[in-house]
Order: C-alpha cells, then structure tokens, then sequence
C-alpha cells in the first residue's frame, strides 16, 4: 500500500508541474511566441513521459495489492482499496489524499487544456482567414488590355508582383 502511495504522490507532482507548465502556455499562445511554445511543449513532453512511467509503475503495484486481495485488477478501484483501509486509518487518509490531490490536478489541466485548445483553435481561423484574403488577392480581377493577337495582357488588380516577407 506504501508504494501505492508514494506512486500517486510522485504521478500527482508529476501532473501540478505539468498543470503549471500549461498556464504558463496560455499567455504565450496570446502573445503567438512561438519559440517559448516550443520550448514549453518539449518540457510538457518530459514530464508527460515520467508520467507514463509512473503510470505503469502505478499498474504493476495495484496489480500486486489486486494479487494479494485476491480481487481483479480491472475492477479494482483506488475508492474501493480506500474504504478498505477502514482498519488502518493513516494508510487510509495517506490514500484518500494522493487520490484527491490527483484527482484534482487532472481535472484542472483538463480544462487549462481546453482553454489553450480554444485558443489554438481560434489563432489557426485567423491563419486560415488571412491566407484565403492573400489567395484572394491574387484572384483579383485582371484589366481589360488585350495586344494585337487578342491576347490578354492585363494586369492583375491590386497584386504586386511578390510576396515581400519584410512587411
């Protein structure tokens, strides 16, 4: 049970650090720093993989408790070995504890989450929006100059001639 809870200690850690990181996303995805989005996604990435390790370590040792209780893993529940640890009440507010404190850093970046995803969501509307507005201007209309062949040699309203990134 001990390492249970030293498990979900550390995975809880684990996930206020990543929550911490995604708020600290959020201003950034504002501000469209791409560099320090890039910085802040690769440490996300370090500490989503300490986590899967944690998480495996976590299935490993609530198979073992499962194995001793002689219960099934599948169903076996962090809230069930709660109750059980009535006997035992240290253990028992040790477990409660980790499990809220996990509980909540999950929910919490779930909906940090959901807010950068919103952001995210809207900045690519506006890249979309103003690459159809460039794509548009190149559709401009061409003027009605035609040569001696009857070809066409008008101009393209309202295009220059190429894209200037310095603007």
């Amino acid at each position: 049970m001990e390492n249970l809870i030293d498990v979900l200690d550390k995975e809880c850690s684990e996930y206020e650090g990543l929550l911490t990181l995604s708020q600290s996303k959020t201003p950034i995805i504002v501000s469209g720093d791409l560099e320090n989005l890039q910085k802040i996604t690769d440490e996300e990435q370090e500490l989503v993989s300490r986590i899967a390790n944690l998480d495996k370590t976590r299935v490993e040792v609530t198979a073992d408790i499962a194995n001793v209780l002689n219960k099934d893993v599948n169903t076996l529940k962090i809230a069930s070995l709660i109750t059980m640890l009535e006997g035992r009440p240290a253990e028992q507010e040790a477990l409660a504890s980790a499990h809220d404190r996990l509980q909540d850093a999950v929910k919490e970046l779930k909906r940090v989450n959901e807010q950068n995803k919103e952001l995210l969501d809207n900045a690519l509307e506006m890249v979309e929006f103003e690459m159809n507005v460039l794509q548009a201007m190149k559709a401009a209309p061409e003027t009605a100059n035609y040569n001696r062949g009857a070809y066409s040699a008008g101009d393209t309203m309202g295009v220059s001639k190429g894209f200037d990134a310095k603007q």
